[in-house]
């Protein structure tokens, strides 16, 4: 059974489809080899004979992922996310609040060329790398930051270097960096009472104190009110005398 895709590649497909790269698409021959770098997608295809394939994408400058890095680094979520290898859903919204788009957003972002002699463009050799690409992207979502300049162990130590040269919010806090509590980060540990974990012991309530907060009602069983006569059956389900 075919896993669903993550929904970093379905965006990527509708941002493709949107820029007249209709996906998915017949292609042709085989791809040999994808290399994936700073603004360009650099491919092989044996069809017959060897095809050089090339897709590019505007990548952002020093500056630009500076911003981009800070803005990232500003939301604790998307970090962990990022760490953990994940897209978080929001990245494209942390992209474009300083002005720069993740996933292609005009035709003009992207060139597309192959040696083959085909007048169509793209042609199936460049097909068949945009689909080997979008499934590159799907086993690794830092594929498209990497286009965008930027490779996973780039990004990802300039984002611990922020969070461990973050200033603290109090000086006298203890607490651990973020970076050195990821492996356990989700882990919750034993449900309390379970397993042999201690239960968690709240302040002693008693049983019938709910009817104390009781509203009086109109009506009373011979002149006795509605909340002392339950009161004795709150007591008895509570196992007190």
């Amino acid at each position: 059974m075919t896993e669903p895709l993550p929904w970093w590649p379905k965006r990527f497909i509708r941002a493709l489809t949107a820029i007249g790269v209709l996906l998915p698409a017949h292609g042709r021959g085989s791809v040999v080899s994808v290399e994936v770098g700073a603004g360009r997608v650099d491919a092989e295809v044996q069809d017959g004979r060897s095809f050089q394939v090339r897709i590019g994408l505007t990548a952002f400058g020093k500056a630009d992922w500076a911003a981009i890095t800070h803005a990232l680094a500003a939301k604790a979520s998307a970090t962990v996310l990022l760490l953990s290898g994940e897209l978080p859903r929001d990245v494209e919204e942390i992209f474009k609040a300083v002005r720069l788009p993740l996933f292609p957003s005009s035709a003009r972002e992207v060139s597309l060329d192959c040696t083959c002699p085909d007048v169509e463009v793209p042609c199936g050799h460049l097909n068949a790398v945009f689909s080997a690409l979008v499934a590159r992207v799907a086993d690794d979502p830092f594929t498209l930051l990497a286009l965008r300049g930027r490779n996973r162990e780039a990004l990802l130590e300039e984002l611990k270097n922020r969070l461990i040269s973050a200033e603290p919010l109090d000086p006298d806090d203890r607490s651990p960096a973020l970076t050195d509590v990821m492996d356990t980060y989700f882990d919750c540990g034993q449900a309390p009472g379970l397993g042999g974990a201690t239960p968690l012991h709240g302040p002693r309530t008693p049983s019938d104190a709910l009817l104390d907060q009781a509203p009086p009602f109109a009506i009373t069983v011979d002149g006795e009110a509605v909340t002392e006569l339950l009161r004795p059956a709150y007591r008895a389900l509570a196992g007190e005398p």
